[in-house]
């Protein structure tokens, strides 16, 4: 096996978390993820996570995102004769059949619906399934990728004008979405990948909860500087330190190292697709039959007994056949799970190179202020001195130009912070 490689249970690292914000009364987002329990399921199907932001009133948007969820992560895998992408597009379509018959048949759920963005990473590489304006992004090296398109007003008259979204009149709404799951009894389903799989590779998956208030820019360098764990938390006080108008989730998933070649779908080259050619080894029960048989075709011969060595033969010959026809059986199922995967959708549709500098540091330190007069006016206990080691340490960084570093500490003095302010009001509350 190649050393850089990992088997295919422990080659991902990933985090989620979902925050209801600051101004909501109760969280219309929900995510889900499944990691394969067998090498079987991982070869057909792969790892799946997913989010979902619901919409409607009467805690239809809740009910809306948890159906299309637990839908389409249970129905993604009760296919198994469907291709990795036609099963993705078949779950998330009967996700949109179910919650539209649930909003049909009560006056209360009328019109509810839900956006989703879901990824699967398979040994041909990761496609997502994607419908709304819940965003997946790939973080390569520093480079941020936008692998979904938002189906958004926005995005429609960006598409049709050829404009920035810069340039776009002030007063266009940027809420107002043109695809989601529940509110017709059929929805168009986009598809992307699949993208070839290297360590180091980073996605997220994340409602527009996070991504009204953080930039791509700063998504980009906190995927870079943090561990997922960490990263999810900051991405979240980030959202929430800028208002936290919305309900906020995100899902990130980093690849650890390359996985390994999987014994049902043979290796996978350096594009992360399946080597040409390869397919399952010839059982070595094969090759002794075959190889008693030619013996006893020979000895049979020697003894002058022909008709029972043009049996012999034939049943080496029929073994030999059959041994191939499996092996070739096996090359040609692999080549139809490729072509499955393969060329799906326009993506990536943004691209940012992401590189910390001064002024992003400059940014990070006056939220780090905003934390300390809010903590002043209300007069929270904080543990400062614990907060000032990560600002020391981001001040030493700073001064030595490794901005990377101080976007890592100062976030992590962020986080900090945030959690001492949670537990403030905590105890205020009680």
């Amino acid at each position: 096996m190649d050393n850089n490689a990992a088997s295919w249970r422990d080659f991902l690292d990933h985090a989620e978390l979902s925050d209801v914000g600051l101004r909501r009364s109760n969280n219309q987002d929900s995510l889900g993820t499944v990691i394969c329990t067998s090498e079987d399921a991982w070869s057909r199907r792969g790892h799946l996570f997913m989010v979902a932001d619901g919409m409607g009133a009467h805690a239809a948007g809740e009910l809306a995102s948890k159906m299309a969820v637990d839908t389409i992560l249970l129905t993604y895998y009760k296919l198994p004769d469907a291709s990795p992408s036609d099963a993705f597009r078949k779950a998330v379509e009967e996700a949109n059949a179910k919650i539209n018959a649930r909003g049909s048949a009560n006056p209360d759920f009328k019109g509810m619906g839900t956006t989703t963005s879901a990824l699967a990473v398979l040994p041909q590489g990761a496609i997502v399934a994607h419908v709304g304006d819940s965003r997946c992004y790939r973080l390569r090296g520093n480079r941020l990728e936008q692998l979904s398109a938002d189906h958004s007003l926005v995005w429609e008259m960006m598409a049709a004008s050829r404009i920035t979204e810069r340039d776009l009149p002030t007063y266009i709404p940027k809420n107002v979405i043109t695809r989601s799951l529940g509110p017709n009894p059929a929805v168009q389903v986009d598809l992307e990948g699949p993208f070839p799989l290297l360590p180091g590779d980073t996605f997220l998956l994340c409602s527009d909860g996070l991504t009204g208030q953080v930039s791509d820019e700063e998504i980009g360098l906190v995927l870079q500087a943090l561990p997922p764990n960490e990263a999810a938390q900051a991405l979240v006080d980030l959202a929430n330190l800028r208002g936290g108008p919305d309900n906020i989730t995100v899902v990130i998933v980093r690849v650890q190292a390359a996985p390994a070649a999987s014994r049902r779908s043979g290796p996978i080259d350096a594009s992360g697709n399946h080597a040409a050619g390869a397919g399952r080894p010839i059982h070595p029960a094969f090759w002794i039959v075959c190889g008693v048989a030619v013996l006893a075709a020979a000895a049979l011969f020697v003894s002058d007994q022909p008709l029972f060595a043009g049996v012999s033969a034939v049943v080496a010959v029929l073994t030999l056949g059959i041994a191939l026809l499996t092996k070739a059986g096996t090359v040609e199922g692999d080549a139809a799970d490729n072509v499955a995967l393969s060329a799906l959708g326009r993506g990536p549709y943004r691209s940012y190179v992401c590189t910390a500098n001064a002024a992003i540091v400059d940014r990070l330190k006056g939220l780090v202020e905003s934390i300390r007069q809010s903590a002043v006016e209300q007069r929270w206990q904080i543990d400062w001195s614990k907060a000032e080691v990560f600002l020391e340490r981001a001040d030493t960084a700073a001064q030595m130009q490794d901005y990377l570093l101080a976007v890592r500490e100062l976030c992590r003095g962020i986080s900090f912070l945030m959690q001492e302010a949670r537990q403030q009001r905590a105890r205020t509350a009680g």
